[in-house]
């Protein structure tokens, strides 16, 4: 029998996520898991795959299931990261063999632009799409999804989303992208944080058109069971090399506004997303020391000491209460007193507008700015209600 190889590190990160509280005294069931309403959609065809490490059904992968199945895989396509997630965020990664399996694996972050060749989407008849998503704008899976969506609309291919449940899904955040910020961060006209999977996504985006040129995907959900946005799912295993812990997932949505900064956020770190700090940061006697790690090879301050804020501890709960909170990024903005210098040009691409850092420049709070995007929050609340597959 042909194994799926999942590196002996990513099991190891899998024990700092447990398994989510049943609903209801049912048990949640990831799309995956509900082989019933899948396999026989895949029974004579030829099935391409778009995986990762996070495509685990119980104890075994995705592919190893389809494989049991005996369906006829014939390739996999995998995300930014990698399918072995070790990659760096936005490294170019190349196509190759699966070592155990043999199946060819087909990078989307290697130099096609994100999207499937002619060549690769003649080669099957249905894309199986099985990732776990954290629920961001600037989180890149769902422009995957988007991306191969379009691709299918274009060659006449059927795509089945088995969906997973979103981890930051109880709330919706942050203001709606402006479009002439689009950029691989941001792909899609919604907010920071938009509460959604990645199955209702699909679905969004062939109902608003959100293709080119209006294209729609014959697209099917294999929706989650037993699963409610207030259901605190808590991930198997980790979906990418700098989201380790549960901690760095709810503080994500905010910290990651660091990477728009001259900040270190703690890449490089035991614990990436769950701090902030520079060399001249002032006042605290909390420091780390960025290094070279698998999944961060060249941090951000490099082998540099920063002192900064540590959010390990910080409450989920004042996480929840807080949202997509600015107060790190201009508690820093304040600390270093560096004026301009202290953002990149890539801040606009995360926040997705131009207002927030001339609001932070101009001394206004994080409950000032909050207050600007309140009617994007009400506005996409009501533009994804028809495609909303799991109650409140």
């Amino acid at each position: 029998m042909r194994t799926l190889f999942i590196p002996l590190f990513l099991l190891f990160t899998a024990c700092t996520f447990a398994q989510s509280e049943p609903v209801n005294g049912s048990a949640l069931r990831v799309g995956a898991e509900v082989t019933e309403s899948y396999i026989p959609l895949l029974e004579g065809k030829r099935v391409a795959v778009m995986s990762n490490q996070t495509g685990i059904v119980g104890e075994e992968h995705l592919v190893d299931l389809l494989i049991r199945h005996r369906v006829n895989v014939v390739g996999i396509f995998s995300p930014e990261h990698g399918f072995r997630g070790t990659a760096d965020a936005g490294e170019h990664v190349s196509s190759s063999i699966d070592e155990k399996t043999g199946i060819p694996i087909w990078s989307l972050y290697g130099s096609g632009g994100g999207k499937p060749s002619a060549a690769q989407m003649k080669q099957f008849d249905v894309l199986l799409f099985d990732l776990q998503d954290v629920g961001l704008r600037f989180y890149t899976y769902y422009a995957s999804m988007a991306r191969l969506m379009d691709a299918c609309a274009e060659h006449g291919k059927k795509m089945v989303v088995l969906d997973r449940p979103n981890p930051n899904g109880f709330y919706v955040d942050g203001p709606i992208l402006d479009m002439k910020h689009k950029s691989g961060v941001g792909w899609l006209p919604i907010p920071v944080v938009h509460g959604m999977t990645l199955g209702e996504l699909a679905l969004m985006i062939n109902g608003e058109k959100w293709l080119p040129q209006g294209r729609v995907c014959d697209v099917t959900v294999v929706s989650c069971e037993n699963y409610t946005r207030q259901t605190q799912y808590e991930l198997p295993i980790a979906p990418s090399p700098n989201l380790p812990s549960v901690q760095s997932i709810y503080l994500y949505p905010s910290t990651c506004l660091f990477e728009g900064t001259v900040m270190s956020l703690g890449r490089g770190t035991p614990f990436p997303f769950e701090v902030y700090g520079h060399p001249d940061y002032k006042g605290s006697d909390f420091s780390f020391t960025p290094r070279s790690v698998p999944g961060a090879k060249n941090p951000p301050l490099l082998n540099t000491k920063c002192w900064g804020v540590d959010l390990r501890e910080a409450p989920h709960e004042q996480i929840w209460e807080n949202g997509f909170d600015l107060s790190y990024v201009i508690d820093a903005y304040h600390n270093l007193d560096i004026g301009q210098k202290f953002f990149t040009s890539f801040f606009e691409k995360l926040v997705g507008v131009d207002y927030i850092r001339k609001d932070i420049m101009a001394g206004k709070s994080a409950g000032e700015i909050k207050a600007k995007w309140a009617n994007d929050v009400e506005k996409f609340k009501q533009q994804r209600e028809p495609y909303l597959l799991y109650n409140e």
